[in-house]
C-alpha cells in the first residue's frame, strides 16, 4: 500500500504498559486503507516486543534515540505516506471500530483539508472519567484557536502535504503551535467536524505534571499568532475557568 488515505502516528517511549489499548484500538478499525507507524525512543522496556506482538503484519517501526517529543513526531511527519495523519500516541485509542470510516466517508464527501471530532478523557482502566474541559468549534478557523486548543491534538487528522513540521524551540506545546499553522493553510469551508466522539486520550498526569511551563510556552506561542493584547486577555479569562474545573474535579 503505497499511497494509504491515513497515516496514523504513535510516539513511544518506555510505553509497554499503556501501549496495548492503542494498538487493539488500531486493529480493530473496520476500515484499513491506512498505515501506521510506531516512531519509539529507542524505549529500555518491551515496548518493541508489544508492539510487534499486538500490531499489524505491517506495522512499520523506528526505534532510535530522539531529541524529544517533538522530534519524534517529525519523523514520524518524514516517514508518512498517506494522504491524511493522525497522531495516535500510547495510551491513547479511537473511540470506536468505525472511527477511521467515519474519517474516511468525511474525505470522499468533501475532500477536506481538516477532519476533527471529539474527545473523552478515559483513566489506565480505559473508563471514561471526563469531557474536555474545551469546546470543538462548530466552524474552525485561526481565531477558533485563540481561545485554546479547542481540538485535542489526538482529534485532528489533518492533509499531509499541508502539516508542516513542529517546532522544536517548544518542549511542550509545540502541538497548540502546529494546529495552528495547518489551520491557516486552509479555509473553513475545508475543515469538517464530524459531530462525534473519536479519540479517548489516556489522563497520565503529564500535562498536570509540566502544567506551568506548557501554559508559559502557549502563552508565547498565542502571542505569536494573535498579538501580547488578545494573549493577555484570554489568559486572564482561563482563571476563573480553571478554578471552576479544578473544584469540579474534587
Amino acid at each position: 500500500m503505497d499511497t494509504p488515505l491515513f497515516s496514523i502516528i504513535t510516539i513511544t517511549f518506555n510505553a509497554a504498559s499503556t501501549l496495548p489499548p492503542t494498538l487493539e484500538s488500531v486493529g480493530s478499525q473496520t476500515y484499513q486503507n491506512f498505515e501506521h507507524i510506531i516512531v519509539d525512543g529507542a524505549s529500555a522496556d518491551d515496548t518493541i516486543a508489544v508492539a510487534r506482538r499486538l500490531g499489524r503484519s505491517d506495522l512499520r517501526i523506528v526505534s532510535e534515540p530522539d531529541k524529544g517529543l517533538y522530534d519524534a513526531m517529525n519523523k514520524g511527519l518524514r516517514l508518512a505516506r498517506g494522504k491524511y495523519v493522525i497522531f495516535l500516541n500510547a495510551g491513547d485509542a479511537f473511540a470506536s471500530p468505525v472511527t477511521l470510516s467515519q474519517y474516511a466517508d468525511a474525505s470522499d464527501n468533501y475532500d477536506p483539508d481538516i477532519i476533527y471530532g471529539d474527545t473523552l478523557i478515559v483513566n489506565e482502566d480505559r473508563q471514561i472519567v471526563r469531557e474536555r474541559h474545551l469546546r470543538v468549534p462548530e466552524r474552525l478557523t485561526v481565531d477558533s484557536f485563540s481561545n485554546g486548543m479547542l481540538i485535542c491534538h489526538q482529534a485532528f487528522c489533518v492533509k499531509r502535504d499541508l502539516a508542516p513540521e513542529y517546532d522544536m524551540g517548544y518542549r511542550f506545546s509545540a502541538d497548540y503551535d502546529w494546529t495552528i499553522k495547518c489551520i491557516s493553510r486552509t479555509e473553513p469551508a475545508k475543515c469538517v467536524n464530524l459531530h462525534c466522539v473519536v479519540i479517548h486520550y489516556l489522563d497520565d498526569g503529564m500535562t498536570e505534571k509540566n502544567k506551568k511551563a506548557s501554559l508559559l510556552e502557549r502563552f508565547d506561542i498565542m502571542k505569536k499568532h494573535y498579538g501580547l493584547c488578545i494573549a493577555l486577555s484570554r489568559h486572564f479569562s482561563f482563571v476563573p475557568r480553571a478554578i471552576a474545573r479544578k473544584l469540579n474535579l474534587h
